[in-house]
């Protein structure tokens, strides 16, 4: 339902969004859930900023220009809530991945002043080899082969800001991004959304750009060095800021609306007395990309997979509690947040503007983008080795003759690319798990060719559509196995529990 052309594409602060927050406030009145905002009503107002930016950039490199076409080589936007951001030949200085991790003894600024300068930056993590089985990535620096929140373009944008660049380019590279330069392109030359705040994202860079790893070469050989050699040098603890003798023009003029979303809250209240005041909430965010205009005429961006299912799954698993008997001791809240392909912006709206207090918030169970492609024997937990709530999937899904595998793409960061890692910062545990690709009744590899298919034809771009090959059994299962481990947590003794290796445990 929400996949279709009446929705528009369900972006944020248009008449989609409009359709889409009335559709599910009936959708959950129709279940008979209880209006989840004290104030008795089914939304939480979350304040955006719409900035729709037309970028200009100019590169030069050793005394000549280089050309750029937006785009086809690079975007740039900003955060800042202005009508136009500008930079004048800021100079370029690569500073490898750009992380500054002080639990792995790293620091890739070694002392650089970033103030009035542009920061060229590698995406991901630093891969770095075991010195004791040469061709495999130690396991000991940045969990290896798994991507650590150092490699999302999230945190190099913070550090650019926190230590006062001009603006931070990242080098996009299909493998170690774990998507295509056309997933950049459409992600970000597209409105964007920020949260509204009191100083308008002053604070941040001026400018967020990315460009292709071709032009970066350019760049590089331009300004006299040779990319390959530095990426090598930048896996090391040894690298050091390299000045590029280049400089990067650009200009930013933005159309600026005040959005008023709106993430959508029901409630289940407890029945124990005690235990009522416990909170469980499941999220699956209902927004995506809108629809665009181009040369083809109308693109809608309808998001069947990425997320009108996790949205359909919350909704059967809300009518489960609502039926159940007895009902639950502790109250569950089921939430559709919006702003999540802006970068979770409802879910860390809600993190930071609780509802219920997060102290009292047992867990985050997070639906988003189920499978379509049968049942499978197994199932994924994103972000695998945080939390006890992987323990609890594991019993739950032995019922069903199935096992947990840890994440197979953990390169890729997904743990924190859903509304999950919203509540992981501020200390609730999370379940973020993804549909399995060993599937029944099919060859070895169908699972994984069916994946690829869709990250590669379909994710975040007009053709995530419902299909009539779709087999949705497995969607099911992996919707009842976490209802089911909703239906133990609302009554266990014990609350989850952080890993005592985990980033988000609180000391």
């Amino acid at each position: 339902m929400l996949s279709s052309d009446a929705f528009e594409g369900r972006l944020p602060g248009t008449a989609g969004e409009d359709r889409t927050v009335a559709y599910l406030v009936a959708q959950f009145k129709r279940i008979g859930l209880a209006p989840g905002n004290p104030d008795g009503s089914y939304v939480q107002q979350v304040p955006l900023v719409g900035i729709a930016g037309t970028p200009v950039l100019d590169l030069e490199a050793g005394g000549h220009p280089i050309p750029m076409q937006w785009p086809a080589d690079f975007v740039a936007t900003t955060a800042r809530v202005v009508p136009k951001v500008s930079l004048t030949d800021s100079p370029l200085v690569f500073v490898g991945y750009g992380v500054q991790a002080p639990e792995y003894h790293w620091d890739d600024y070694k002392g650089l002043d970033a103030h009035g300068k542009t920061l060229v930056m590698l995406i991901n993590d630093p891969p770095v080899e075991d010195p004791a089985h040469p061709g495999q990535l130690d396991e000991r620096m940045f969990k290896g082969k798994a991507m650590t929140y150092y490699g999302r373009w999230t945190y190099k944008y913070e550090i650019g800001a926190k230590l006062g660049a001009d603006g931070v380019l990242i080098v996009h590279e299909t493998e170690p991004a774990a998507y295509d330069w056309s997933v950049v392109a459409h992600s970000w030359s597209g409105e964007a959304f920020t949260l509204a705040n009191a100083n308008g994202n002053a604070d941040r860079v001026a400018m967020q750009g990315w460009i292709t790893v071709e032009k970066a070469r350019a760049l590089f050989a331009q300004a006299g060095q040779d990319f390959d050699t530095l990426k090598a040098r930048a896996r090391t603890r040894e690298f050091r800021p390299v000045p590029l003798n280049a400089s990067v023009s650009v200009s930013i003029t933005n159309v600026l609306r005040p959005v008023q979303s709106h993430n959508v809250v029901a409630l289940l209240p407890g029945t124990d007395p005690k235990l009522q005041g416990q909170y469980l909430i499941y999220t699956a965010h209902w927004d995506h990309f809108g629809r665009h205009e181009d040369k083809q005429g109308t693109q809608i961006f309808h998001g069947a997979v990425d997320n009108a299912s996790g949205v359909a799954s919350v909704l059967e698993i809300a009518r489960l509690f609502h039926q159940s008997h007895p009902r639950p001791a502790r109250s569950i809240l089921f939430m559709a947040v919006t702003g999540e392909e802006q970068g979770l912006l409802g879910s860390q709206y809600y993190a930071a503007h609780p509802l219920y207090p997060l102290d009292r918030t047992l867990a985050d169970l997070n639906l988003d983008a189920l499978g379509t492609w049968g049942r499978t024997r197994d199932a994924q937990v994103i972000g695998y080795g945080e939390n006890s709530l992987e323990d609890d999937l594991a019993h739950v899904l032995k019922a069903q003759q199935r096992i947990v595998v840890p994440d197979q793409k953990p390169e890729q960061g997904r743990y924190f690319r859903s509304d999950q890692f919203s509540f992981a910062r501020v200390g609730v545990p999370g379940l973020y798990f993804d549909a399995g690709t060993d599937v029944r009744g099919k060859p070895a590899g169908y699972g994984e060719r069916q994946y690829q298919r869709y990250e590669s034809e379909r994710y975040h771009s007009p053709a995530d559509q419902v299909y009539p090959d779709w087999d949705l059994r497995g969607a099911a299962e992996d919707a009842t196995a976490l209802y089911r481990v909703g239906v133990n947590l609302v009554s266990a003794a014990k609350w989850p529990e952080w890993r005592a290796d985990s980033e988000f445990r609180r000391q």
